[in-house]
């Protein structure tokens, strides 16, 4: 892209200019398209940039509006749900689900804990007894999920939850509530928090949304799509032979797993309030006792899903440098999406970053662009003193 299609807007403290350059830099040398990355610190907004086009042909600018899909985000926001049910003393960490959803107690599952299904460690994640599209139909995702055996003793390994993660969840919220999680994600954390991220969209809505386009390099994918991988097989009830993530369904649909859309200032206002123990702009969503509850890592090691380290956490992916980079401190947690788009928080710091493209990221998510703007934000990792964890 030449200097002059480039359109960079927003606003940047001077002492994150290095995060401008780079933003800039990944069009001009890094094929991004349109993206947004906003940052805060102390509970205040220092950086807010967008730019680029909506469109491949770069006809339709991304604006300061503009929203796409954010991905598996979502986990994290349906995870953020049951913390605020906990924050409630509605639901405990420590109970079984069946607890309060007594048709997930079958098939060895009658034992798992919500901090067990929370935290990767659970087992279900398979959906062997769903059919193609059940994706899309939430009452058989649920039933299918109600069959499934565990692929391993519960509590004994972790495994990234790729599709059952946000129905669990959601499922639980709605079984205390009355409420799925695109209600109570609207009505209790995004809407009070005036942040621009939502699942099952309005029409406002509907009209901001920049597509996805599709990146050849995208590694995630390439596992999800291979034969006989266990993403694969986790994937079984998604709908084949359409664009999935530019589908009208996910975008209306109730996809708690990964349908959620936003940009980079609503995700990174969310993880702002977490990194303040709870509160942004007089807004209080969670007690400062919870967030310190929901930040410690729960499991790390080689993930039984994706033959990949991992760190879990209660709803969230704890800094994994160089793959998944929060800054120096190990403490730091938040989630990606196989979009590209990304967030954390580091409460240490007080700091908050939210990063969202509309083309898949080269290799596995966050991918370079995002990368180059973490480690511009917060120094390269041959920059930090990496601490162990107390």
């Amino acid at each position: 892209m030449s200097d002059r299609e480039i359109r960079v807007e927003g606003f940047c403290d001077p002492r994150f200019s290095s995060v401008k350059d780079e933003f800039y830099e990944n069009f001009v040398s890094r094929n991004e398209i349109g993206s947004a990355v906003c940052i805060y610190e102390g509970g205040s907004k220092v950086v807010d940039l967008w730019g680029g086009y909506r469109d491949v042909d770069r006809t339709q600018p991304w604006t300061e509006d503009t929203i796409t899909l954010m991905s598996s985000i979502a986990k994290s926001m349906s995870a953020l749900c049951v913390h605020v049910l906990v924050d409630r003393e509605m639901v405990s960490l420590d109970s079984p689900v069946a607890d309060y959803w007594s048709e997930f107690g079958q098939a060895g599952k009658e034992n798992i804990t919500i901090r067990q299904t929370i935290s990767h460690q659970c087992g279900v994640i398979f959906c062997d007894n769903a059919k193609e599209g059940d994706f899309f139909r939430y009452p058989a995702q649920i039933n299918a999920i109600e069959l499934q055996e565990p692929a391993w003793e519960p509590g004994t390994r972790a495994g990234y939850n790729s599709i059952n993660f946000g129905f669990i969840h959601c499922e639980i919220v709605r079984r205390v509530t009355g409420r799925t999680v695109d209600q109570f994600i609207r009505e209790e954390i995004t809407e009070p928090l005036g942040a621009e991220y939502n699942i099952r969209l309005n029409g406002r809505e509907l009209a901001l949304v920049a597509p996805m386009h599709r990146n050849p390099e995208n590694k995630f994918w390439e596992m999800a799509e291979k034969e006989g991988s266990n993403l694969n097989r986790s994937w079984k009830s998604r709908p084949k032979n359409i664009d999935l993530t530019n589908a009208h369904e996910n975008r209306v649909g109730l996809n708690p797993s990964s349908g959620g859309h936003g940009n980079a200032r609503g995700i990174a206002r969310v993880y702002a309030m977490l990194a303040n123990n709870g509160e942004l702009d007089g807004v209080r969503i969670l007690k400062p006792e919870t967030v310190e509850a929901l930040s410690p890592v729960q499991w790390e090691g080689i993930c039984a899903m994706t033959d990949r380290p991992r760190r879990f956490g209660l709803g969230f992916l704890h800094n994994s440098p160089p793959m998944l980079p929060m800054g120096g401190n190990m403490k730091a947690f938040g989630h990606a999406g196989s979009g590209g788009a990304y967030t954390f928080c580091d409460r240490e710091n007080n700091r908050a970053f939210g990063y969202c493209t509309n083309i898949q990221p080269e290799g596995n998510p966050p991918g370079d662009r995002c990368r180059s703007l973490v480690i511009a934000a917060f120094g390269s990792i041959e920059d930090w003193e990496i601490p162990k964890e107390s």
